[in-house]
């Protein structure tokens, strides 16, 4: 599919925004906190310092800023990537616009991570050319 309209979402659009994270975080089983996403959302819909929130017909993607000696310096994590109505190549260009901004702002390497059963997402992240890695990612809740 080509021809997605996928736009950076703005400070007016936070209630779209949070409609939409309502919605995947049910599906994905998720815990929905408005008043720790109210904070969140509103660096990425205001500015760029730390990424983005980009909008399309079915769904919404978060694509933030870190960096890495490993990377080379900027790179980029999708923290977030829902699409409603799959299965009609909206994902893949998304994906693919999305990696557009991400080397247009400076970054070597996009990463992201999928819940260990969803064999489905790995599939299709595949296909859209990321790659498996080694790691495992360890958190410390602060």
């Amino acid at each position: 599919m080509t021809g997605v309209l996928i736009r950076r979402a703005a400070p007016e659009d936070l209630g779209a925004v949070l409609g939409l994270v309502r919605e995947f975080y049910l599906v994905d089983g998720h815990d929905y906190d408005h008043d720790a996403l109210v904070r969140a959302l509103g660096p990425l819909l205001g500015g760029d310092e730390h990424g983005g929130v980009w909008l399309f017909d079915t769904g919404y993607a978060v694509l933030t800023w870190g960096y890495s000696l490993e990377s080379g310096g900027r790179d980029a994590l999708l923290d977030e990537f829902y699409v409603r109505d799959r299965g009609r190549g909206t994902g893949s260009a998304v994906l693919a616009e999305l990696a557009d901004v991400a080397r247009a702002a400076g970054a070597s390497r996009v990463f992201l991570e999928t819940e260990r059963p969803n064999h489905a997402a790995r599939r299709f992240y595949r296909r859209s050319g990321f790659t498996e890695e080694d790691s495992t990612w360890l958190s410390l809740a602060l």
